[in-house]
């Protein structure tokens, strides 16, 4: 199966940025509480990005295109990995903390506010 397609200068400039104008403004709206879903979210877009840079990494006939399939392949698999990391971190961060451990004396304590010995 032959696929081909050819995309001008251009035009890959106005979807560029068609596509980075629309995500500022997504990501501008959205509220601090679904930044981590949304974190979430953007690491799988990463692990496509590595199926893609491996797809083209496989693909490539020159050195030029090898080595832009291994950086793709390189940075998408960076983020991905910091991504879940830092979402690793911060999911951490919700979970509910432990209990603190009451004092023996506590009894004492509050005798001794209260004047009474």
């Amino acid at each position: 199966m032959q696929f081909s397609i050819a995309i001008s200068g251009f035009v890959a400039l106005y979807i560029f940025m068609l596509a980075a104008f629309a995500g500022w403004v997504i990501i501008g709206h959205v509220p601090a509480i679904l930044h981590t879903p949304l974190m979430s979210g953007s690491n799988f877009v990463h692990g496509i990005v590595v199926v893609g840079g491996i797809f083209a990494l496989l693909n490539a006939s020159t050195v030029q295109e090898q080595a832009i399939g291994f950086l793709a392949v390189l940075l998408g698999a960076g983020n991905a990995a910091g991504g879940f990391a830092v979402s690793d971190r911060m999911l951490a961060m919700f979970q509910p903390s432990e209990p603190k451990p009451a004092h023996a004396n506590k009894g004492e304590h509050e005798a001794s506010q209260t004047g009474k010995a």
